[in-house]
């Protein structure tokens, strides 16, 4: 994994369109996945939410794992992602493109990675947590934007659609668990 990491820290993202998850809308020819899930209230929810996602626990669920498991989130950083499927693991490279903070009524936390050439998929997916103290309502919200890149990915992409709705739905569980315990 080290090499594999070393071998694509310049590798270049594989999609023009940086920071699409903040956009209104998405490139043409991407799918748009989004998921929000109220995680608790108040202040205790919200430094667990953070915590959590700190600790990539979003990708803590035995079929899918990111390396190295504590890795950092700031802009720039290099990750790869596991995913066993089929009987096998497939390893794709992800890069971290734009770090959120937000202060005030509505405190934000969180980051976006983008797909290297060497992924399945081309996209990016942003990961963030977010406390209303308003409302006080702490929650996660995922959004993907993706096409396939592999001609597999391409091939298989009713499998790959299962396989990124599945990951959606443990994202949401694992972040609900290691917030609520």
């Amino acid at each position: 994994m080290g090499r594999f990491l070393a071998a694509n820290e310049a590798t270049p993202l594989s999609y023009a369109a940086v920071g699409c998850t903040r956009a209104p809308a998405p490139p043409p020819g991407f799918q748009v996945d989004h998921v929000r899930v109220r995680l608790g209230e108040g202040e205790d929810a919200w430094r667990a939410a953070v915590a959590a996602l700190g600790r990539w626990e979003m990708f803590r669920l035995g079929w899918v794992r990111v390396f190295p498991p504590n890795a950092d989130q700031r802009e720039g950083s290099t990750v790869a992602v596991t995913i066993a499927h089929l009987g096998f693991y497939s390893l794709h490279a992800c890069r971290v493109v734009f770090r959120e903070e937000e202060h005030g009524d509505v405190e934000r936390h969180g980051f976006a990675y983008g797909t290297t050439l060497a992924h399945a998929e081309c996209g990016e997916e942003r990961f963030l947590v977010e406390w209303d103290r308003q409302s006080d309502v702490v929650s996660y919200d995922l959004v993907a934007i993706s096409r396939p890149a592999h001609p597999l990915a391409r091939l298989g992409y009713p499998f790959t659609r299962w396989l990124q709705g599945r990951f959606r739905e443990h994202s949401v569980a694992a972040m609900v668990q290691a917030v609520r315990g």
